[in-house]
């Protein structure tokens, strides 16, 4: 294994879902297609795929950030929906989620001990 690459969230509304994941992640689109958009952040991908029948829980990729609280806030105040508040998971590690517009979820993580 060599680490995360991609993230892809299925959406409904794929170019409504393009402009608020820009302003979420604050980036463009490198790669914007009617099947797929995708986004370079810091290295990662993330992509989005046009589909109305994927909802849930079913997988979390935490978007590592350096102040959780107010990237937390900043995501509810674009209209997402609190998942999980900001806790502390041992030491000084935060992790904290949100549901999207399309109900994906976003994990946000504060982690000072990993290094790339």
């Amino acid at each position: 294994m060599l680490g995360l690459r991609t993230t892809i969230y299925k959406v409904g509304d794929i170019s409504e879902a393009k402009t608020w994941y820009a302003k979420a992640f604050k980036t463009e689109p490198y790669f914007d297609e009617p099947y797929y958009v995708g986004f370079n952040i810091k290295g990662y991908e993330l992509g989005l795929q046009p589909d109305d029948s994927v909802k849930g829980d079913n997988v979390i990729s935490y978007w590592g950030v350096e102040d959780i609280q107010e990237e937390y806030k900043r995501l509810i105040d674009l209209g997402a929906i609190k998942h999980e508040v900001p806790t502390n998971v041992g030491g000084e590690l935060m992790v904290a989620s949100v549901y999207d517009p399309w109900n994906n979820i976003i994990g946000l993580i504060y982690n000072p001990y990993f290094k790339l």
